[in-house]
């Protein structure tokens, strides 16, 4: 099983990319007036938290060989659900339970038409992200942007802080430890490392391929819903708007750069923070530049083209053990 990915000389590609992202963001301490102050820094850690905790659910799913488009759909909608039965009336654990179940059934689905279906994941996740997003939207919800009710624990836990944190840092931290523990030191943990590494010599030996595949949608969609809440609990609303946005290749812009290989079986947590850490401190620093917002998509879009035809051609993807299966 092969964890590491570009190498030039004794750095791995995090190490790369951490080394830039210091560079970043000492060049940008030094010229960029506003920069390198204590609000601008909580304000690019809290940036990169909920955007770390995204490419979490994501990295697990690449990691086991897989892609999950419809992340942004399931952290929006199911949110937007949620706080839409709260603003209905609804008890809150009541409705919590309903909103957790779409999510659990969407990861569920996500997994099952991967694993047992044998659909590419990039098909199905886009239609079920699509799906998603326009059934919530035209059925279920009265407007883009839904409000947190008043005095909401969401509201009130948006507003909490530890040495003046905001608490989604912490939450950041505590996730990305506890997948770390998962991937690194549990037996399902590693099974995902083999089943993207070579599917069929995984189910050879007698791996649940398939149910691990079923599981990895199934936390990819939870993590989702997790940061949704995170978002609506800071900006005291969620607005599904964000759908379209740029978010989702930002996502995958964090993995890939930080070293996770879309062929498989390779990366980890560290591959995520390093990742969110130099597109954080750049794009923190192209919007004090005041760089336009078309601008800066284009340079995000060419450092993600980029980074994935040199991953294409480090990690190529063997065809002969592409398919996925089990025993």
């Amino acid at each position: 099983m092969a964890l590491g990915s570009l190498r030039l000389g004794n750095l791995s590609q995090e190490h790369i990319v951490l080394a830039i992202a210091v560079l970043i963001f000492a060049v940008a301490s030094a010229t960029l007036p506003g920069f390198f102050t204590p609000d601008n820094i909580v304000s690019i850690i809290r940036s990169v938290s909920v955007l770390g905790i995204l490419a979490l659910g994501m990295a697990i799913v690449i990691i086991g060989r897989g892609i999950d488009l419809s992340a942004v759909a399931i952290m929006a909608m199911s949110v937007a659900w949620y706080l839409q039965l709260l603003n209905d009336g609804m008890a809150d654990a009541a409705a919590l339970s309903l909103v957790l179940a779409g999510v659990l059934m969407i990861g569920l689905l996500n997994g099952f038409l991967v694993a047992y279906a044998e659909v590419p994941a990039i098909f199905v996740t886009l239609a079920s992200g699509s799906f998603v997003f326009g059934y919530v939207r035209s059925q279920l919800i009265s407007q883009d942007a839904v409000p947190v009710p008043n005095g909401h624990w969401v509201e009130l836990f948006g507003g909490v802080r530890y040495f003046d944190i905001p608490v989604e840092v912490f939450i950041f931290g505590a996730l990305a430890f506890v997948i770390f523990l998962f991937l690194r030191y549990t037996k399902w943990g590693r099974y995902v490392y083999f089943a993207g590494d070579n599917p069929v010599a995984a189910r050879n030996v007698g791996m649940p391929v398939r149910p691990m595949l079923v599981l990895r949608y199934v936390i990819s969609a939870l993590i989702a819903f997790t940061a949704g809440l995170l978002t609506a609990a800071s900006l005291h609303s969620i607005n599904t708007r964000v759908v379209n946005s740029t978010l989702l290749y930002d996502i995958v812009l964090v993995a890939v750069i930080g070293g996770i290989g879309l062929s498989g079986g390779k990366g980890g947590v560290r591959n995520v923070l390093f990742g969110a850490a130099l597109i954080g401190i750049m794009l923190n620093a192209m919007t004090i530049i005041d760089i336009p917002l078309i601008y800066q998509n284009l340079i995000k879009s060419t450092i993600l083209l980029a980074a994935i035809i040199i991953d294409g051609l480090l990690n190529p993807r063997d065809e002969q053990t592409a398919q996925q299966g089990d025993i």
